[in-house]
């Protein structure tokens, strides 16, 4: 069975496995330390990034989105559309989704690696700037959450779990359509949303 490394708080590696959940794709899911740099990771991906999925054959496949176009396709294109317009939303949304979570992480890391005297505020205040422009985007008009939902309706409800996790309290103000998107999200879905980061 295929194996995905993983931490349980990374957004990317809980959009891999809300995919996983959503499509029916079978996989163990194994926590790994990437500060720890383990052997069973670097081997798999040399970058020591999660999530990594690696497949039965000892193939490492790695970067989120690739995994999700990688999971769609063993499971018979069921994350993103075969029509040409739709899957290019589809694809926007997650890619608008993880750019979120590009921005938040380097909030992070910013916080979590640095000593707090060479914290570089204005660096800080761009990342959190580009993360809520993106949001007052989403917030304008929100994916539709129909019953077939695709990787870019994943990759934003994990983005918001991520949020959620990290910023609680700082991002919900003003943005009550993608707050209630969320909800909506999760009692649909609620195997999925089982899956955001904890």
């Amino acid at each position: 069975m295929p194996r995905l490394l993983y931490s349980p708080a990374s957004p990317y590696s809980a959009k891999v496995r809300m995919a996983a959940v959503h499509t029916g794709y079978k996989l163990d899911a194994e926590i790994v330390d990437t500060n720890a740099d383990p052997d069973i990771l670097l081997k798999a991906n040399p970058l020591g990034k999660i999530p990594c999925l690696v497949t039965d054959d000892g193939q490492g496949i790695h970067d989120s989105r690739v995994i999700m176009q990688f999971i769609g396709r063993e499971t018979g294109n069921t994350l993103y559309p075969r029509n040409s317009a739709k899957r290019l939303e589809a694809e926007r949304l997650e890619a608008i989704a993880d750019g979120i979570c590009d921005c938040l992480l380097a909030h992070v890391y910013e916080r979590r690696f640095r000593p707090e005297e060479k914290i570089h505020l204005p660096w800080l205040e761009r990342q959190w700037s580009k993360a809520t422009r993106a949001l007052d985007e989403l917030n304008e008009s929100p994916p539709k959450l129909t019953k077939k939902i695709t990787g870019g309706h994943i990759a934003l409800r994990a983005t918001l779990g991520y949020l959620a996790l990290r910023f609680d309290g700082q991002w919900e103000r003003g943005r009550a359509r993608l707050t209630r998107w969320a909800k909506r999200f999760d009692e649909r879905f609620p195997d999925i949303a089982a899956q955001l980061p904890k």
